[in-house]
């Protein structure tokens, strides 16, 4: 087989890295990042610094996990990786053992409810997926079942997970999902959260459309 390079997406996948190590969403070895290209997909090595991570380190396998190129294996969540492109389509990945989130996966039973409109560009409530072993098959089905209409989800007692169109915008959904459990905890701290009800949530996706809300728009 000719050796495959990729060097767009590793040099992304290897930047992605670093900048959630820097932001604290990751520590040391925990978590992993990749990106799609077609049917080859750029990821991170076991056993890999992300905090040091050089796009020369991050392996590339096709959609069956088969390894492809790149000097060291593909991450032990690999399974949980490829599941999210099969079953959602994703461009890109970002697996994360965030302090926040990974606290309010050991303590939530259901989900993280919406309580800043924020959270809805993740698509609802985020659910928290059953606790199962990392790296197995079993743990890659409860997750793809909690992100089933979201871009995000919680993994019980384990960590956080998010996908998107690219590894960027994945990275954006980590430090959103992070930022909105920061959010939750604090006003927990202080009583009892109140969620945005359906109705609620409903009336933000309408004014968000009406307005274009979040996209630059030129004045008046």
């Amino acid at each position: 087989m000719p050796r495959v390079e990729l060097k767009r997406e590793r040099e992304r996948v290897a930047a992605a890295s670093r900048r959630l190590a820097a932001d604290g969403l990751v520590l040391g070895t925990a978590g992993n990042v990749s990106e799609r290209a077609g049917d080859l997909i750029a990821i991170t090595p076991t056993g890999a610094k992300l905090a040091e991570l050089e796009a020369d380190q991050v392996a590339v396998v096709d959609r069956a996990g088969e390894h492809v190129d790149g000097a060291l294996a593909a991450t032990s969540e690999l399974h949980l990786h490829l599941g999210v492109y099969e079953r959602f389509g994703a461009g890109g990945v970002v697996h994360t053992h965030s302090p926040m989130a990974t606290a309010l996966a050991a303590v939530l039973e259901d989900e993280l409810p919406v309580v800043h409109y924020g959270l809805l560009q993740l698509g609802g409530p985020v659910r928290v997926a059953p606790y199962r072993t990392f790296g197995t098959p079993e743990l890659a089905e409860v997750t793809l079942d909690a992100l089933e209409g979201r871009l995000a989800a919680l993994m019980a007692n384990h960590g956080a997970i998010t996908w998107a169109q690219d590894v960027d915008a994945a990275v954006e959904h980590s430090l959103l999902l992070e930022w909105g459990c920061s959010v939750y905890w604090r006003a927990a701290a202080i009583g009892t959260p109140r969620a945005l009800d359906e109705e609620q949530r409903q009336a933000v996706v309408d004014a968000a459309i009406a307005r274009n809300y979040g996209g630059v728009q030129e004045a008046d």
